[in-house]
């Protein structure tokens, strides 16, 4: 039989989507398939199969790591394509713990014009500022894919879900001008959870107070949201990556003049290891950002993290540390490493526009191509927040390198956790 399953496919979610709203003008229900595995009665079709004007992807399997706010963080990405030939409005997303079936968040109308996003375009691309402005706009149109950014908090470790479903309202938007729109509901994105524990870290950095900036978890970042297409197919490389940026008890990043790389409290700062492990990528060589205080032209995708150390700490467990100062990698190339051995100073080279480390763990022992994994540090103390957006980029265009602060309430030193972007931390 020469038929094309894929164009049947797509027909047949035209014909019932832009066609199937209620006699009363509500949603047509669609639903995910039944997990019974039972063969129905049409012709080996699932009972629970119905059509869907969206098709849906996931770019990572969560993985619950518990943050400096007390929560249980699943931070992960939902991808959504309109499958048909009319536009399609989203209006609503709830996640569902896919064994209770309650919901564990409810991302509204209003949430969804911020952290729902073409996956290119002016209204996806990162920006200097805001790295993804969205127009307001949740409306996608045919063939086009966006990306919901999603981070679901519970309070407990108990609480977490062991499999994730996502119900998908909103409306057709028909191509014929005048038509009215069709609602639809739609069940989509099942996936399991990854259980394990996050990995135990101690601090990259030596004693002191630090800056914890573009980090997790619903933040609007470029770690968080920086989608990289690689090798042909699209990463979070970054997802749980910080930026470490020492500070003094004024909460100054930098004293002086913020074109000199000596005016920035982070320069040359060693950089240890947070694990014991073995060295499996290092480079070492190239410059610092001569523009500074501006940012750098972007370099070649070879040269992302500059000068940077790679260390393996356990299978399928990788730790990347960049942007180090020119000539002062100490470690070689298979080299076994202890915890608290250093590697190297920070500097400002590859990607950086101000001096800080590039710290995150990684699946592969490569940045690209690499998932993001969350992890945790053993201890810090939690001093506060910084409530602007400051970061690598414009950090020393501020006027002055003093950093807004509202102190932690209450403040204490937090265990097993993972710092949240804009925290302030002291490492002892």
């Amino acid at each position: 039989m020469r038929t094309s399953y894929g164009v049947l496919a797509l027909l047949a979610v035209a014909a019932l989507t832009l066609s199937g709203c209620t006699g009363d003008g509500g949603p047509a229900a669609t639903s995910a398939p039944s997990q019974s595995g039972s063969t129905g009665t049409g012709a080996g079709i699932d009972p629970g199969t119905a059509g869907s004007p969206v098709a849906s992807s996931m770019l990572t399997t969560p993985q619950a790591v518990r943050a400096s706010d007390g929560k249980w963080h699943l931070a992960y990405e939902l991808l959504l394509t309109d499958v048909t030939p009319a536009a399609v409005r989203i209006d609503h997303v709830e996640v569902l713990d896919g064994v209770t079936h309650r919901a564990v968040l409810d991302v509204s109308a209003a949430s969804m014009k911020a952290d729902f996003t073409p996956i290119s375009g002016p209204a996806g691309d990162e920006g200097v500022e805001d790295p993804t402005t969205n127009s307001g706009s949740t409306t996608m149109t045919p063939s086009s894919t966006w990306i919901l950014w999603l981070d679901v908090s519970v309070a407990t470790r108990a609480a977490v879900p062991t499999v994730l479903e996502h119900n998908i309202g909103g409306a057709l938007i028909p191509p014929v001008p005048g038509s009215t729109p069709k609602p639809f509901t739609a069940t989509v994105g099942r996936a399991t959870t990854n259980t394990a524990a996050p990995t135990a870290l101690t601090s990259p950095v030596r004693a002191g107070d630090w800056y914890m900036s573009e980090g997790c978890c619903s933040e609007d970042t470029h770690h968080r949201r920086g989608i990289a297409p690689v090798n042909g197919t699209l990463q979070i490389p970054q997802r749980f990556a910080i930026d470490f940026f020492k500070v003094d008890a004024d909460h100054r990043a930098w004293v002086g003049d913020p074109s000199e790389l000596s005016s920035y409290l982070s320069y040359r700062q060693p950089v240890i290891a947070a694990a014991p492990g073995t060295i499996v990528a290092r480079h070492d060589g190239l410059p610092n950002n001569a523009a500074l205080p501006e940012p750098p032209k972007i370099p070649p995708l070879s040269e992302t993290v500059g000068n940077f150390v790679i260390e393996q700490i356990g299978s399928g467990q990788f730790v990347l540390y960049g942007h180090f100062d020119p000539g002062s990698v100490k470690v070689k190339l298979g080299q076994k490493v202890t915890r608290g051995q250093q590697l190297g100073l920070i500097g400002t080279s590859g990607n950086s526009t101000t001096p800080h480390l590039h710290f995150q763990l990684l699946t592969t022992p490569t940045f690209f191509p690499a998932d993001s994994r969350p992890f945790t540090f053993d201890q810090f103390d939690l001093l506060g927040t910084v409530p602007d957006r400051i970061w690598d980029d414009n950090l020393g265009l501020e006027k002055t390198g003093t950093l807004p602060f509202v102190s932690a309430s209450p403040a204490g030193t937090h265990t097993k956790e993972m710092p949240l972007d804009r925290t302030v931390v002291r490492f002892k």
